[in-house]
């Protein structure tokens, strides 16, 4: 194992600076749109004194505890992650299980997805998205010998993820729960699953989201509401059409920044959920297109890094930064789906933007491990040990 020591110099030619530029310019703008979205929320709201600036410091700090944790995480060689992979999974399920128990998990708005620490929540589920990742990557390279059988390589997985699956939905979680899936569907087909058992798989999946949507009132309704949110616009239409509003007063270039009427207590979770709308109410298609580019970037970077992982037949690597790629793609679409009325409501953050502790200190983590990929790849394009 190679670990980054004091005396190397790590150089622009041994790190992806495209990539760190766009997760860094994402994270500055994130701040700023956050600060924008909650003036109005942390003024009028109580538990947070009236100070207009509670969640920028709140942001600022998670961002200060993410930058660190990616400092520590980008010193881990990918090989020690993948010895790690199975017992972080294993932490990531009791997380899970100890989040659902009375009096330990916080309930908020119906969900009980947090655990109250001293001074901040941790949210399992967020941290989850990386660790469902990790382990998936190293079950296909442990079984890829088996990957065809239906028996001893797909159905232990199948069980695993039900389980987690389970979990979340008894938060309930539907949005962590749909990208974990996608996640693990997209690097079990990457590494080489029975094209029967994948299609299969896919089946399963779609009626099983069917079943869950009318099996749940609420789902049923966030549907309802998705199809025509201008028949309750007070009801369950209420969240997307102030969304709508929002990017139809930001036009082409916005009505400016902290200009937003929207986030004047008209939107719900304007700083976290709905952030992508306040952007485009104040920045309009131009600002919005700009975040597009920027996560379109990051995938198209974490698939090209596991390209070259696979050239130097590091195929955990590749699978893991496949899956990272997966994650942050799947789940920027979906929120900005939700935001453009495009996907039913659902309460899935904005990637490196929204506020939010756990997401933002997870997001950086993936993201360092992703950078360590591509800082290995380089290495061993140059002769030297990985």
């Amino acid at each position: 194992m190679y670990m980054v020591t004091r005396k190397e110099r790590i150089t622009a030619a041994t790190y992806d600076q495209g990539l760190l530029w766009a997760v860094l310019l994402l994270l500055g703008f994130g701040l700023v749109m956050v600060y924008s979205a909650s003036i109005a929320l942390a003024e009028a709201d109580k538990m947070t004194g009236h100070q207009t600036t509670y969640y920028l410091v709140r942001h600022a700090i998670y961002l200060v505890i993410g930058g660190l944790a990616a400092i520590v995480a980008f010193q881990l060689p990918t090989k020690l992650w993948q010895q790690l992979a199975p017992y972080l999974f294993l932490l990531g399920l009791a997380l899970l299980i100890l989040v659902l128990i009375p009096g330990v998990g916080r309930e908020v708005n119906g969900s009980r997805r947090w655990i109250p620490l001293v001074v901040a929540t941790l949210q399992p589920s967020e941290f989850m998205k990386l660790f469902a990742a990790m382990y998936v990557a190293d079950y296909t390279i442990r079984k890829a010998a088996l990957m065809s059988s239906f028996t001893k390589g797909f159905l232990p997985m199948l069980g695993v993820m039900l389980l987690v699956g389970g979990l979340l939905l008894r938060e309930p979680d539907f949005g962590a729960f749909a990208v974990i899936a996608s996640v693990a569907v997209s690097i079990l087909w990457l590494g080489g699953i029975n094209v029967r058992i994948f299609i299969g798989l896919l089946g399963m999946l779609v009626v099983g989201f069917i079943f869950l949507i009318w099996s749940s009132p609420y789902r049923l309704q966030r549907i309802t509401g998705f199809m025509d949110p201008w028949a309750d616009p007070f009801g369950k239409g209420y969240q997307l059409s102030h969304a709508l509003i929002a990017f139809g007063r930001g036009e082409w270039f916005g009505v400016g920044l902290g200009a937003s009427v929207e986030k004047l207590l008209y939107l719900p979770e304007a700083h976290t959920d709905f952030l992508l709308a306040v952007i485009a109410e104040e920045l309009g298609f131009v600002g919005v297109l700009a975040v597009v580019m920027l996560f379109a970037w990051i995938v198209m970077r974490a698939f090209g890094i596991a390209k070259e992982a696979i050239l130097n037949e590091r195929h955990f690597s590749a699978l893991l930064a496949q899956g990272i790629g997966v994650w942050l793609g799947v789940q920027a679409t979906i929120n900005m789906g939700v935001n453009m009325g495009i996907l039913p409501t659902k309460g899935l953050t904005l990637p490196l933007l929204s506020f939010g502790g756990s997401g933002i200190v997870a997001n950086c983590v993936a993201l360092a491990v992703l950078m360590r990929i591509d800082w290995e790849n380089r290495r061993l394009a140059k002769g030297m040990p990985a």
